[in-house]
């Protein structure tokens, strides 16, 4: 996330403003936080999963609670609804796409209103179905994710969040799998097969990328793996490619040991897109394993 406070610029309501109006720049940022209002307060909290309790005044969703669905910060989010200047990434007007479950027009006039170039064309765009969070929940213990063919985690339940690594923890323009298994220590301790799950997530994404080769989120999560990674490097200029398939995955979880699972993939449109991801247990210890975490998670809060 990248956040940053603009230079002043004068107030319209100010006799020191000799234009008597709002410059171009405010008016944008007031159309932004109008328009995020609105898409906040259309969205019932029972559609992401969220309970709607009895007090509720608002419309919608809290700004604290579409702050924790895009996991950005409270303030930041905030800030953004009062029209304040500050800058906002790609990253994270995609993650607020993605929580206000934004279509692809209302992305486009999003990423227009912040004055940032969408990375994502709009037909790569995913927008999760409501129900999908809710599954999501329902699957735990067993850890589930959906990421799209980037190895982008576009969304995870909690024992998922804590299979590999604090995923919370992360920012969310680093949650991406192959990022964070070529570069991230928690996971590469976590992961007894590394070696060879790196190769084969290389070969998967120079196969995938065969049909994105010009798309700008495509090149930059390339570049920035050649830039950082030296192993990755290695792997790429080998010219692998590889098919996704099921198969069983073992990983050392901090909290509770070794794990086993049978991984099920289901897409979740017609083409590679989004992949719903679960793993089952593949034998007693597992399941007990990925109960006590979940366990842990919830006396954790």
């Amino acid at each position: 996330m990248s956040v940053s406070t603009g230079t002043a610029r004068p107030d319209p309501a100010r006799p020191d403003d000799p234009e008597g109006s709002a410059p171009a720049d405010s008016v944008r940022r007031e159309e932004l936080a109008a328009f995020l209002r609105s898409r906040r307060e259309r969205i019932r909290p029972e559609q992401v999963g969220l309970p709607r309790g009895p007090r509720r005044r608002t419309p919608g969703l809290r700004r604290e609670e579409v702050a924790h669905l895009s996991t950005v910060g409270v303030t930041w989010y905030t800030w953004l609804e009062q029209a304040r200047d500050i800058q906002v990434s790609a990253q994270v007007l995609d993650s607020l796409s993605r929580a206000l479950m934004l279509d692809s027009s209302e992305r486009a006039h999003l990423f227009a209103l912040a004055a940032t170039a969408d990375p994502t064309p709009a037909s790569e765009t995913t927008v999760l179905p409501p129900g999908i969070r809710r599954l999501l929940t329902q699957l735990e213990p067993f850890p589930a994710c959906v990421q799209n063919a980037r190895y982008d985690i576009l969304a995870h339940n909690r024992t998922y969040g804590r299979l590999l690594g604090d995923l919370d923890a992360i920012a969310p323009e680093d949650r991406n799998c192959m990022w964070l298994a070529f570069t991230d220590p928690d996971w590469a301790a976590a992961m007894p097969d590394r070696q060879e799950t790196i190769r084969l997530m290389t070969a998967r994404f120079r196969s995938r990328m065969a049909e994105h080769l010009a798309e700008p989120a495509w090149k930059a999560l390339l570049r920035r793996m050649e830039h950082s990674s030296p192993e990755f490097r290695e792997l790429w200029e080998r010219h692998e490619v590889a098919r996704a398939v099921d198969r069983t995955k073992r990983f050392r979880n901090a909290h509770v040991g070794m794990l086993s699972f049978s991984y099920h993939g289901l897409w979740l449109g017609p083409a590679e897109g989004a992949r719903l991801g679960t793993y089952v247990p593949g034998d007693a210890e597992t399941q007990r394993g990925v109960e006590r975490l979940l366990e842990l998670i919830v006396e954790g809060g």
